[in-house]
């Protein structure tokens, strides 16, 4: 019983760990970059600068989901009676998985670009491809892949038993960017809907982070997904005539 208290103990100071980390990422995503601007492109970022914010952006959208993984890594792990340890393997779990979220950033930078581009020089054409991102995005949550990646992130313990026979310093990082790839393949679709809206969008951010929480945890997940996929489908009806839904793609008069 003292052991089982203990590992319930580790349990919740995790998820405090977690829901802290995404709280203060939260807050420093509000308080000191509030100010850059929701349009096209990378907020007039570089590659690396730009990395950094998203790092950020992930950190606070993507680890109150992350739950479900830490509490089935820790009772795989409870047999180290260290809680150092255990911290310090959790930790590099993490650090895993948001390396796997920082790969595709650089993706995401690529994208912001390319939407800056088609916003100045082809203000006709991107509401259209607008149109058929959200498109696009809303039919892939309605896919088998969608559903096949949502299952691994709701239910981890057939991906722990595959990861079990990891070895090495760094075999907790592989496991966390293990499930990052999973957790890219379920999400993805989401992100660059962010990218469509405006990377620094942040009402957009606290509704995406609501959604992928709810996907991953809510017993509801796998309905509000096709929910969210068909009105993706029904708002990107919309976007060819109103262009400044999409700010991500459009050019106000002020920039």
């Amino acid at each position: 019983m003292p052991g089982r208290s203990g590992l319930a103990a580790t349990h919740h100071a995790a998820e405090l760990a977690l829901i802290g980390g995404a709280g203060l990422a939260w807050y420093v995503t509000v308080s000191g970059l509030a100010d850059m601007s929701a349009g096209p492109g990378t907020m007039g970022l570089g590659l690396w600068g730009f990395l950094g914010v998203w790092t950020l952006m992930m950190a606070a959208m993507m680890l109150p989901a992350l739950a479900p993984l830490t509490s089935t890594y820790l009772r795989s792990i409870r047999a180290v009676r260290s809680r150092g340890v255990r911290a310090v393997r959790t930790t590099a779990l993490i650090g895993g998985y948001l390396l796997t979220w920082i790969g595709f950033g650089i993706v995401a930078y690529e994208a912001a670009e390319l939407s800056a581009l088609l916003a100045e020089n082809a203000a006709d054409v991107a509401p259209w491809v607008g149109a058929g991102v959200l498109a696009a995005a809303g039919a892939y949550q309605l896919t088998p892949l969608k559903d096949f990646c949502l299952r691994h992130c709701r239910s981890p313990i057939a991906f722990l038993l595959h990861v079990s026979g990891y070895r090495g310093r760094l075999r907790d990082v592989r496991v966390g960017m293990y499930h990052g790839v999973y957790c890219v393949g379920c999400c993805w679709g989401l992100m660059v809907v962010l990218i469509a809206v405006g990377v620094m969008n942040l009402a957009w951010m606290a509704v995406l982070t609501v959604v992928i929480f709810l996907e991953k945890t809510s017993k509801y997940g796998p309905a509000l997904s096709r929910i969210i996929g068909v009105s993706l489908i029904v708002f990107a009806l919309f976007v060819p005539a109103h262009p400044e839904l999409l700010p991500g793609l459009h050019m106000n008069a002020a920039m």
